[in-house]
């Protein structure tokens, strides 16, 4: 007799359909498992054997032969231990292999028959759901398989309980949805004293999703600035949750089954590796500009990252993806994110302080710079220099003005553009391109003479000049203003000089 039951193998976001085959047969005890198989997936043999023993079960003195059909896709991960196990129940009579045959299983066995949290249960969940089948996994992660829509999700805490539910001895309720608590407070803009100039820029990015740059001194607030970010970014919406929920649960970080409700800030180490960074390794697993999909992606000191670590991010800021391409499997995960950047002007961060600077300034400040291509610069919309602070800014109250109240604004400007764009499968501003972008950023005439003058006095690349385009649409949206005018272009162009090395 042959026990089916299917299961899931993951592709980046995607969930494949894998079909488990148990057979059991006479002839010398054995149990193997085909279907290339790796290591976690070969282990599941002794994992399934205790749990199945510490219920009371012995394995057949038989020949049991587990197949994970299609035998050619790669199988990865400890998600196939329950699958297994239930395939094996089936062809053992102790379950109705008909029953199994109805659901997609996914969840990690252990020794002592529990059922133990497993990534990508809303994939599974989602695939079920395609499919027209129930799903059963474990009871932390139900509630996250409750939002794959209106399938069976049986979520049970270990196996008894499962084989209780399809015995008829007890019911396991459904699990209801739930969504995160929302995080603590972050800091608010009223503890950065002066910075106005920045304070704007930050609220145009976090208007548009346009990248953004601060360079300064150290101890100037560009840190600070960065972590208020958050603060002042609209709500996501429940679309958007579950996109940024499905990455959550590949990586294995979504808390207790709970979707995601606020927009990721990631903060990666200066010394992560590019793996770390854009996603990759032997299996592939998302990275941090994945982690960070439809949130923000802040790299302080951005020159000490290596700097094939960061060139690596010009595509993925480009398209808003990454793809990963190993010999056995080309597997894409998504990367819209807002990169936040910070850095020194030079490494002892006192260029154009004479009393503080070093003996190599301003050939240190060239050399420093340097370490950050220009091909990744161009790909970042506002260029901001952050001043020092001084004591007679610290002890000055704090502005009247904070994150509420530029969140007011970004919420206003983020409700247009998602108005203007609905239905051109884009969010934002920073997003548009092409003929899109020439319809929603036509310029009047003053404004039109300005940005042809400046991107040939400025020398800006096509990307430069539509990246003006973008920022200049984003000011006119926080203005008010159905049309760009000479003044939004004037003030987006200011964002597009560096600091110069003097």
């Amino acid at each position: 007799m042959v026990a089916h039951i299917s299961t899931v193998a993951f592709l980046g976001l995607e969930a494949r359909a894998v079909e488990v085959q148990v057979q059991v047969t006479p002839g010398l005890p054995a149990f193997i498992i085909v279907g290339l198989p790796d290591k976690a997936v070969a282990e599941s043999r002794e994992r399934v054997r205790g749990a199945l023993a510490a219920i009371g079960l012995a394995l057949p003195p038989k020949r049991i032969t587990v197949n994970l059909s299609p035998a050619d896709l790669p199988k990865e991960g400890s998600h196939y231990d329950l699958p297994i196990a239930l395939g094996l129940l089936g062809a053992m009579g102790v379950i109705d292999a008909e029953t199994l045959a109805s659901y997609v299983a996914v969840g990690e066995l252990g020794l002592d028959g529990r059922l133990a949290p497993s990534p990508g249960v809303l994939l599974a969940a989602l695939n079920a759901s395609e499919r027209e089948l129930g799903l059963l996994c474990p009871a932390a992660q139900g509630p996250e398989a409750a939002w794959a829509g209106t399938i069976e999700v049986v979520a049970a805490p270990d196996i008894v309980s499962l084989l209780n539910h399809f015995r008829g001895g007890m019911q396991l309720p459904p699990p209801a949805m739930e969504m995160a608590d929302p995080p603590a407070a972050g800091p608010d803009l009223r503890q950065v004293k002066g910075q106005e100039s920045a304070k704007r820029a930050l609220e145009i990015a976090a208007a548009g999703g346009h990248n953004l740059l601060m360079a300064g001194p150290p101890g100037a607030g560009k840190s600070l600035m960065a972590a208020c970010l958050p603060g002042i970014l609209p709500e996501l919406t429940p679309a958007e949750a579950l996109e940024v929920s499905m990455v959550a649960s590949v990586a294995g970080t979504l808390q207790e089954g709970r979707l995601v409700r606020t927009r990721p800030f990631r903060s990666p180490h200066h010394s992560a590796s590019m793996a770390a960074l854009v996603g990759g390794g032997a299996k592939a697993r998302p990275g941090e500009v994945s982690l960070a999909h439809l949130g923000v992606l802040f790299l302080d000191e951005l020159p000490e990252f290596q700097r094939a670590v960061l060139d690596s991010l010009r595509q993925p800021l480009e398209t808003g993806r990454v793809s990963v391409a190993r010999a056995n499997a080309h597997v894409t995960f998504p990367a819209r994110v807002q990169l936040i950047a910070a850095m020194n002007p030079c490494r002892c961060g006192h260029l154009g302080d004479p009393a503080l600077a070093c003996a190599r300034a301003p050939r240190c400040a060239a050399d420093y710079q340097a370490k950050v291509s220009g091909p990744l610069l161009d790909r970042i919309d506002l260029h901001v220099e952050v001043a020092a602070v001084t004591a007679a800014d610290l002890v000055l109250p704090p502005p009247a003005e904070g994150s509420a109240e530029v969140a007011a604004r970004v919420k206003a400007a983020r409700d247009i553009q998602t108005a203007r764009y609905d239905g051109h499968g884009i969010r934002t501003n920073a997003e548009a391109d092409g003929a899109l972008l020439d319809a929603v950023a036509t310029l009047d005439e003053p404004g039109r003479k300005l940005l042809a003058q400046a991107a040939e006095a400025m020398r800006l690349s096509a990307r430069g000049y539509h990246r003006v385009l973008r920022t200049s649409r984003t000011i006119a949206d926080l203005a008010g203003s159905d049309e760009v005018r000479r003044v939004h272009v004037a003030e987006a162009l200011s964002y597009r000089r560096r600091a110069p090395v003097n």
